[in-house]
């Protein structure tokens, strides 16, 4: 399973790929893990040079017990787990992956905010990777940014209308689309094939924006009450 935990035979294709000389990006696909989950295997293994399969089996198990939570404490490598399930789906719809290995780091902080140095540290990536994942999200409304006076630095935070504003940011962009396309269908002609086919394509995004903004309102409406209860 995609994002699950490593299994024995899974480390040995690690160990065989590597001597193989494969690239993390070949032995992931051979394995129909996360990239990140091979990169990180390695790495806490010994490297390229020095991974063998049943010494990073044993040292995981060992990693595992040590690290047992107390209760009330979350398990490290489950969330881990979660993280890259979470990325994996957020870059099936579209988002590029530092995108949404940003995304999936704010959802899964308790505090839904982190700034760009704590994003770098947990994702080991360069401050410019964080900076333009922020920007693409800031773009399509999924987080916002709040100044931090104490420590003169931003913040980046996913709040309750986070998904609310992202879902609008579309609903706006459909309606934009379905103006341009009949405006093009009216400069063709809306007689011949081409004007006809984009008179089409105007509907359609109309009909799909109506729709979300009628979907966006019935969640806000049963969020508000649900908050009141």
């Amino acid at each position: 399973m995609p994002g699950g935990r490593l299994t024995h035979q899974d480390r040995r294709q690690i160990a065989d790929g590597l001597a193989e000389g494969l690239t993390y990006t070949e032995i992931a696909a051979r394995l129909d893990r996360p990239l990140s989950t091979v990169t990180r295997e390695v790495a806490r293994n010994g490297g390229p040079e020095g991974y063998r399969a049943d010494q990073a089996h044993e040292a995981t198990r060992e990693r595992a017990k040590r690290s047992q939570p107390a209760p009330g404490e979350r398990d490290v490598e489950a969330v881990d787990a979660v993280e890259e399930q979470f990325t994996e789906i957020m870059v099936s719809t579209g988002l590029s992956r530092m995108t949404a290995r940003v995304l999936a780091s704010l959802y899964l902080t308790d505090s839904g905010s982190l700034t760009a140095a704590e994003l770098t540290r947990h994702l080991q990536v360069s401050p410019a990777s964080v900076s333009k994942a922020i920007g693409e999200l800031e773009q399509q409304e999924m987080v916002r940014r709040e100044r931090d006076p104490r420590r003169r630095r931003d913040r980046y935070i996913i709040d309750a209308d986070a998904l609310f504003r992202a879902w609008m940011a579309g609903a706006r962009q459909n309606a934009l689309l379905a103006d341009f396309a009949r405006g093009a269908a009216e400069t063709l002609g809306a007689a011949s094939p081409a004007g006809g086919r984009l008179r089409d394509v105007g509907d359609f995004f109309d009909h799909v924006g109506q729709a979300m903004l009628q979907a966006a309102e019935q969640w806000r409406e049963a969020y508000n009450a649900k908050q009141e209860l």
